[in-house]
């Protein structure tokens, strides 16, 4: 694999859709007492199974193909990612002035988006491996498990911050170099288009974002619903 596969997976972990900014003070208080009853090392075990079929998937990439990919690890991210918790943080206070519906088939989309990123990013393995660092307590109950992937020509490090529901741990937050947060970005986006163009605008985007090829050029953050 070409080292620029590298950038790619570094692009990528600088840019899942599965990230909380500013928004843990707002964690509801049971799963703050689940999070604080569960010892830490419950969480670790999640990132390393889902590190192991991401590993799996990408020494397979070719075989499995874009579309095997995706089957492969729509399970695994299920079992990893809180995605209801991710979406609505995503957008912030207009999560609020949506209804039930909406809220379903935006969580539906921010999911897609997430699945998509992975099945077309990790397409291909040059001896990179995963290792988890070690996890600690954090605020609102949270665990943050610290990870790196090593590469070829650099190592990538990757911060989860994971909270307790009742299905177990599951990531509300992923950091790049331990600080770099997508959803920043994200969220701003997000909300801006949500307060210009309206919902089904925003959902169109990102449906528009699923459909994509693997091959489609990548946009910079401004203009990737545009």
């Amino acid at each position: 694999m070409h080292h620029s596969r590298v950038g790619c997976r570094t692009a990528l972990a600088a840019a899942l859709v599965a990230l909380v900014v500013g928004g843990l003070g707002a964690l509801r208080a049971s799963a703050q007492q689940d999070a604080t009853a569960l010892a830490p090392a419950d969480a670790a075990p999640v990132i390393d199974h889902f590190h192991a079929v991401l590993l799996d998937v990408m020494k397979n990439a070719k075989t499995l193909g874009l579309e095997g990919r995706k089957v492969k690890l729509a399970p695994a991210l299920d079992a990893t990612y809180d995605f209801p918790a991710m979406a609505q943080r995503s957008l912030a206070t207009g999560w609020a002035k949506l209804d039930d519906a909406q809220h379903e088939r935006f969580i539906a989309v921010f999911r897609a988006m997430t699945l998509r990123t992975y099945a077309t990013r990790f397409d291909g393995y040059d001896n990179e491996r995963f290792e988890t660092l070690g996890e600690e307590p954090s605020v609102a109950g949270t665990v943050i498990v610290r990870s790196v992937l090593h590469a070829s020509d650099e190592d990538v490090h990757l911060d989860y911050r994971l909270r307790s529901t009742p299905a177990g741990f599951r990531v509300i937050d992923v950091y790049l170099s331990g600080t770099v947060s997508e959803l920043a970005l994200r969220r701003a986006e997000y909300t801006s288009v949500l307060e210009r163009d309206g919902f089904d605008a925003l959902v169109a985007a990102l449906e528009r974002k699923v459909s994509e090829g693997p091959g489609a050029p990548p946009r910079n953050s401004d203009s990737r619903l545009k």
